[in-house]
């Protein structure tokens, strides 16, 4: 009879000892992820938030009222508009180009495809400094295609024609590589029936396919929008940031820091911040409307 009771506490004794290893295993993951977390908090806080609160230190030490209210000069308003103009053309080119590239590359099959869609990653992957410096080379004073500058009288070089390039360049695979993404996941089937029932080309573009890729075209259109604000390299090599002919929001700061000029620096970056912020939201607002549908 006392075998029974012998395997009985053996039994409770086994099931003791795993559930003990397994809150054992529970604990060390736990601690695990937290060491995982304190890092990853640790790494943002200093890249990130680092940089934001000395600026906010700083603005605080001029005055957010009077480094705002230096946005009010020439030179500022100047900028701000240069910026916003480039940053409309971006967004209505990359509405057209990215869009009808997207659908080139993943719907169409030509001599060269691939070629074309590694091309498109080209801006990703080169310096923006780089790009000026090659644009430069192009259209520069000795450059390959100087002659062709000369023959239409069309500067590029230290010119608002140059500034628009640089940022077209930038700006060139956010659009069209969000709505690739989402042309190749969802496939022909759509397009395809609808072609069956006698719809043209155009038909199936606005009805069909637009549907289908909205909330892709407006975030890679956000994504533009804020990747032409912050656009630096590429136009303060491209532009030379002269005062009041090729400044722009991001080269202004640079200046006005090189100048001394602390308030302005601090109040455009403030603005263009607050902008960011703004554009962040609005993208994840967009993915939560991405996810619903």
């Amino acid at each position: 009879m006392a075998e029974p009771a012998v395997s009985a506490l053996d039994q409770v004794t086994r099931v003791a000892s795993r559930d003990h290893a397994a809150a054992g295993l529970l604990d060390g993951q736990i601690l695990r992820r937290g060491a995982i977390s304190s890092v990853v908090f640790i790494y943002l806080g200093a890249i990130l938030l680092g940089p934001l609160a000395a600026m906010g230190v700083e603005l605080a030490h001029v005055g957010v009222l009077d480094a705002l209210r230096s946005l009010l000069a020439p030179d500022a308003l100047f900028a701000l508009r240069t910026s916003l103009v480039l940053t409309t053309i971006a967004v209505v080119v990359n509405a057209v180009v990215g869009t009808l590239g997207a659908i080139a590359v993943v719907r169409q099959r030509f001599l060269g495809r691939a070629l074309v869609n590694a091309l498109a990653d080209l801006p990703l992957a080169i310096s923006p400094v780089m790009i000026g410096l090659a644009f430069i080379l192009l259209f520069g004073r000795e450059g390959w295609l100087s002659a062709l500058v000369t023959a239409t009288g069309i500067k590029v070089v230290f010119a608002w024609t140059g500034l628009l390039i640089a940022t077209l360049f930038v700006t060139l695979p956010f659009t069209l590589r969000e709505v690739a993404y989402v042309l190749e996941e969802i496939g022909t089937s759509e397009e395809e029936a609808a072609a069956t029932l006698g719809a043209g080309p155009w038909q199936i573009f606005f009805r069909v396919t637009l549907p289908n890729i909205r909330f892709a075209l407006g975030y890679g259109l956000l994504m533009t929008l804020a990747r032409s604000l912050g656009e630096f390299g590429a136009v303060l090599v491209l532009g030379g940031s002269i005062s009041g002919q090729t400044q722009t929001a991001t080269t202004f700061i640079h200046a006005a820091i090189e100048e001394r000029q602390t308030g302005s620096a601090y109040g455009m970056a403030l603005l263009l911040a607050l902008t960011s912020v703004l554009l962040l939201s609005s993208l994840e607002w967009a993915k939560r409307r991405k996810k619903v549908k």
